[in-house]
C-alpha cells in the first residue's frame, strides 16, 4: 500500500505516522522527544524513529514510504529544507531535509514549522476545511498563526509569516523575549492567563484551565483576568483580520480547550471591535493534537501529486 512518514517534533514528544492516499493512519507511534540529552541526540533519534517508520511500512504495508514530512518548532527554511533555529531543542541550522532524505533512501522529505503544519491540516481538512481563506491560532505557551490561502499556507519571504502573537496590542506593557513589550502573547496565552490567574488567587499552582472553570462558576476575579486575556486577543485578531480578510479564523491550542467559555465572549468581543471589516466564522480547531502529524503527511504527499494542493485533498481522514 503506498504511504508516507509523518512526525511532528515537540520539545516534549514527537508523534509519528504512515499515511496513506486518502489521509488514512495506518500506523500511529508517540516517543520522548529527550532534549535533555541534547541537540545531536534529538537528531539522531528523529532519523532513527523515521527509519523504523520506513522499516515497518516494508513490513506490513509491504513497500518503503514513498516520501516523508516533518514538522519541527522553531525558526524553519522550509524551501532549504533546514531547521534554523529551535531554542527549546538547542538547534542551529541543522540541515534535517538533507539528513532524513539520506537515512530514508533517497525518498523525497518535506521540513515544515510546527504551527503552519498544523495550520495547513486544519485548512484542508479540519475546521477550515473548503474555506480558501483561514487564520490558525493556536493559544498555547505563547501564540502563533498560519495564514491559509487557496489550501497552502504563506510562510512569507523569510518564513516569519503568521507570528500574531508579536502584534502589539498594550504598547507599553510587559516586556516580551522577542525585545517588544505588550506583545499579544503576554495577556492571552495560556502561560499568560496562568501567571494572571495564579497571581489573582494567590495559587502558584493555579493554571488557565482552573481560571477557565472558577470562569464558569461565576468567580469574579476569574472573570476579570478572563475577560482581560479575551479583549487582548480580540484585538489581535481584528488587526489580523483587517489585514489578511480570512473568510474563517480557527482558534486551537490549550486555551481553546475552555470551549464556550472561550468562544462566546471572544466571538462578541471580535464582533463589537469590527467596523468596515467582513465578520469571519470564528470556530475552534478540530484536530487536536494529531494536527502537526496530519498536516506532515499532506506536505509529504504534496512532494508526489500536484493535485493534493487542492483544498479538499484528502477526501476522509480516519483518526
Amino acid at each position: 500500500m503506498r504511504h508516507v512518514i509523518a512526525l511532528d517534533v515537540g520539545g516534549t514528544g514527537m508523534k509519528a505516522a504512515l499515511v496513506g492516499a486518502d489521509g488514512a493512519l495506518l500506523h500511529q507511534a508517540r516517543r520522548a522527544t529527550g532534549r535533555e540529552r541534547g541537540p545531536d541526540a534529538v537528531v539522531a533519534d528523529i532519523l532513527g524513529f523515521a527509519a523504523e517508520l520506513r522499516d515497518h511500512g516494508v513490513r506490513r504495508l509491504g513497500e518503503p514510504a514513498s516520501a516523508a514530512g516533518v514538522a519541527v518548532p522553531g525558526i524553519v527554511d522550509e524551501a532549504e529544507g533546514v531547521a534554523v533555529h529551535a531554542v527549546n531543542l538547542g538547534w542551529r541550522d541543522v540541515p534535517l531535509r538533507a539528513l532524513l532524505t539520506e537515512r530514508l533512501g533517497g525518498v523525497p522529505v518535506a521540513l515544515g514549522h510546527d504551527v503552519r503544519t498544523g495550520g495547513l491540516a486544519e485548512g484542508r481538512i479540519g475546521a477550515g476545511r473548503g474555506a480558501d481563506r483561514f487564520l490558525f491560532v493556536p493559544l498555547g505557551t505563547g501564540i502563533a498563526g498560519a495564514i491559509g490561502i487557496g489550501g497552502r499556507v504563506e510562510a512569507g519571504a523569510h518564513g516569519f509569516a503568521g507570528e500574531i502573537g508579536h502584534v502589539v496590542v498594550r504598547p507599553g506593557g510587559a516586556a516580551c523575549p522577542c525585545g517588544q513589550s505588550g506583545c499579544l502573547e503576554r495577556y492571552a496565552s495560556a502561560a499568560a492567563v496562568s501567571e494572571a490567574w495564579a497571581a489573582a488567587c494567590d495559587d502558584p499552582d493555579a493554571d488557565a484551565a482552573d481560571c477557565a472553570k472558577a470562569v464558569a462558576s461565576g468567580d469574579a476575579r476569574a472573570r476579570r483576568v478572563w475577560q482581560e486575556a479575551v479583549d487582548a486577543l480580540a484585538d489581535g485578531l481584528v488587526t489580523a483580520l483587517t489585514l489578511l480578510d480570512p473568510r474563517t479564523l480557527i482558534i486551537g491550542g490549550g486555551l481553546a480547550e475552555a470551549g464556550e467559555t472561550l468562544f462566546t465572549p471572544l466571538r462578541e468581543a471580535v464582533r463589537r471591535r469590527v467596523t468596515f471589516q467582513k465578520l469571519p466564522s470564528l470556530v475552534p480547531a478540530a484536530l487536536g493534537d494529531t494536527a502537526g502529524c496530519l498536516g506532515a503527511g499532506l506536505l509529504a504527499w504534496d512532494l508526489l501529486d500536484d493535485d493534493t494542493t487542492d483544498p479538499s485533498y484528502p477526501s476522509e481522514v480516519t483518526t
